[in-house]
């Protein structure tokens, strides 16, 4: 049976993994939506940014 050999497998893997806490799994979270947020942030003010100067010099 090769997909049992093959789940075994996998689960004797993943008792080799090093898992992260729960304080740095929350801290990664955070950085990741506080980072994702400043990059959408920075480009609504390029968007906004270029669309005044493009309204400017077509005016």
């Amino acid at each position: 049976m090769k997909i049992v050999a093959y789940i075994k497998e996998a689960i004797e893997e993943l008792k080799k993994v090093q898992w992260l806490s729960r304080k740095q799994t929350i801290n990664y979270t955070i950085a990741v939506f506080a980072l994702s947020a400043g990059v959408a942030i920075f480009f609504m003010v390029m968007d906004l940014g270029l669309n005044k100067g493009l309204d400017y010099i077509i005016k």
